[in-house]
């Protein structure tokens, strides 16, 4: 019995003054949140269920309140229940630019999604929001050791393999430190980007927003888990944005290309173990078994960003010997 959707039921019917509520599953999460979609008369609404013992709900108020005044297209709340842990959203539609990627539109939708990152990171919020710090940053990285090598892989690590593993986390949490920081989205990819026919795209997920570096998102967008391009085009996209960059005053005129695109490499290796950890634990730990299939993908970029550079060529070796998916 699903006491939350009855409990979810009865808040409707009271807020909105019926017998009644049409419900439909709009979508799951891979964290405990689910939405559904609200059938009304004359319109749908999404219907957020985070239960807040596992939850904030608000911060997910506070950053859509956030983004909302800078012009981005987020759900507007319509109503909360703090307590409860049910928030009543508008609608931004069931086509996620995963779905509206392809060689012939993605131009276009790339062109949306970095004027909308170009908008977050020169107005969005930067008090009252998380540091993405040292701790935290290591914090994600260790779920690659833990989640992917001890219990994916069922890897034994040596002491020496530790500290290698070790070395690389302190070499890609020194680079993401020493980057400028901005209001930092943090999973800003196809599958949180909504394609809207106007005020392209609705972007979803925020709620875990922080204060941290400048690339972050960009490498969320164009190393996305989930879709890949080739280097080639991903690097004509990161030269644009770094001169977008400079223009907006977001980064110094003098951060030169080729540094701002180690910065991009090497935080999207901390992202990309980040997900691997993730994605592993998303099978063991809570039954969601279908995001195996994207580790190949981004081990990939893993790899190849860890061949361009000296000092993370030690992980590409390591990776290459014990990571038997290593067939691209």
């Amino acid at each position: 019995m699903d006491t939350r959707l009855d409990s979810l039921k009865q808040w409707l019917t009271s807020l909105l003054k019926v017998d009644s509520v049409n419900l439909s599953i709009a979508s799951g999460d891979a964290s405990f949140r689910r939405y559904f979609r609200l059938h009304l008369p004359e319109k749908t609404q999404i219907v957020m269920d985070a239960p807040p013992d596992k939850e904030d709900s608000s911060s997910f108020i506070s950053i859509a309140n956030e983004f909302e005044k800078i012009g981005l297209n987020v759900p507007h709340i319509t109503s909360s229940n703090l307590q409860q842990g049910f928030l009543l959203l508008s609608d931004l539609g069931s086509t996620q630019y995963l779905e509206k990627l392809t060689d012939q539109t993605v131009e276009r939708l790339y062109g949306d999604a970095l004027s909308a990152l170009m908008t977050l990171q020169a107005c969005g919020p930067r008090d009252n929001i998380p540091a993405y710090d040292r701790p935290l940053l290591i914090q994600e990285m260790e779920l690659f050791r833990d989640w992917y090598l001890k219990q994916h892989l069922v890897v034994e690590l040596s002491d020496r393999d530790n500290v290698m593993l070790n070395r690389i986390f302190e070499v890609l949490c020194s680079n993401a430190l020493a980057q400028p920081r901005v209001c930092v989205h943090r999973d800003y990819h196809s599958r949180n980007l909504m394609f809207t026919k106007t005020h392209n795209p609705g972007i979803l997920d925020f709620q875990d927003a922080v204060l941290g570096p400048v690339t972050y998102d960009l490498v969320s967008l164009l190393r996305d888990c989930y879709i890949q391009w080739s280097n080639d085009q991903v690097e004509d996209w990161v030269k644009g944005f770094h001169e977008l960059s400079i223009q907006s005053g977001i980064i110094d005129k003098n951060i030169e290309f080729k540094d701002y695109l180690k910065w991009f490499d090497l935080m999207g290796v901390q992202r990309h173990l980040k997900a691997i950890g993730i994605f592993s634990r998303l099978n063991y730990r809570d039954g969601k078994s279908g995001y195996l299939k994207d580790i190949p993908r981004t081990m990939q970029y893993v790899v190849q960003v860890c061949n361009k550079y000296d000092e993370l060529n030690e992980l590409s070796t390591y990776l290459n010997k014990n990571v038997n998916q290593l067939t691209f």
